[in-house]
């Protein structure tokens, strides 16, 4: 093992940059020079690379999103498009791939591994944190603190006004990022995909706010209603409210990883290197408990994390009024 490949794919995730910065340190105490791979999986394709060194990582720590780009590659879906890809990774001289993303990207390295005897490796880094075989993926911690913060200067301005907001944020088949950054914000009510919305609860609520306060609710984009029909139910049934509309959308993903997120993501990049160097293959990091642990790529696969029984306690009890 004398040069490996790291990649990041599908959505970005805050922590990512860390993840490469572990790998390549990590790396280069085993003698391994490593290959940044551009835009995911395309730059396979299409061989935009750059070396990496201790120098060009050394400060990347703070920073959202990846110093490598991403994308969701169509081509590589391809046999096609992933022999192309194996013919550039021959070229490159590489003797493992490490790959830095979800389901989706994961699916894509054992194809490859199993069509063309690649060794990879698999990193989770999705701030859904939606993955089988760990407790937490690379950019979750970072995205439910960003909701949190955001629902919390949403709260000056709302209060200010006795406004009504209903807050979307991301979520598309679970509720974690809502409830949890929903309750640490105070918010008044939640709406997750795991519980049925009540609407007449719902306007209840709305009813029994009282003039002088303001009411912040938050919906899950998995949610079985849309954040703005929910709105408009409210508008139509208290055309006196100030009730406006936020969606925070991809404002979730950015900025800076908490060091939650950034210890995690070197944990992890520091595992993936020395699996490789133990000459194992098809894997991918996850943690348990608080240890690291190797699970095999096919059994890591899109998982609803569904909301734990003491967050829906504790919604029950601080969202009722």
């Amino acid at each position: 093992m004398k040069r490996i490949g790291i990649l990041t794919s599908g959505g970005d995730a805050p922590g990512m940059n860390s993840c490469i910065r572990s790998i390549v340190i990590t790396a280069l105490q085993y003698q391994i020079n490593c290959i940044g791979i551009l835009n995911g999986y395309n730059g396979l394709i299409q061989r935009a690379t750059i070396e990496l060194s201790q120098k060009n990582v050394k400060h990347i720590m703070p920073l959202g999103g990846t110093i490598l780009k991403t994308s969701r590659s169509k081509d590589f879906f391809s046999y096609e498009g992933r022999q192309k890809a194996f013919e550039n990774y021959r070229a490159l001289g590489l003797d493992g791939l490490i790959v830095i993303g979800g389901d989706g990207s994961f699916r894509g390295a054992k194809a490859f591994q199993d069509e063309f005897g690649v060794a990879v490796i698999g990193i989770p880094g999705t701030i859904d944190n939606d993955l089988l075989g760990t407790d937490y993926t690379i950019g979750y911690d970072t995205a439910i603190n960003t909701a949190m913060h955001a629902l919390d200067q949403l709260r000056d301005t709302a209060q200010s006004h006795n406004r009504v907001f209903f807050v979307e944020l991301m979520g598309h088949d679970a509720g974690l990022i809502a409830i949890r950054s929903g309750l640490a914000a105070g918010a008044e009510d939640i709406h997750i995909p795991e519980i049925k919305t009540d609407i007449p609860a719902l306007l209840e609520k709305i009813r029994q706010k009282p003039i002088d306060e303001s009411m912040i609710i938050v919906v899950s984009e998995g949610d079985e209603y849309d954040t703005f029909e929910l709105a408009k139910q409210a508008k139509d049934n208290f055309p006196e409210l100030e009730i406006k509309t936020l969606i925070l959308g991809h404002l979730q993903r950015g900025g800076s990883p908490t060091a939650f997120d950034r210890l995690l993501a070197s944990r992890f990049g520091l595992a993936a290197v020395k699996t490789l160097v133990e000459g194992k293959s098809g894997l991918a990091t996850g943690i348990i408990n608080g240890q690291v642990q190797m699970i095999a790529l096919q059994k890591v696969e899109k998982h609803l994390n569904y909301v734990k029984p003491h967050l829906l306690e504790l919604m029950d009890a601080l969202c009722s009024r």
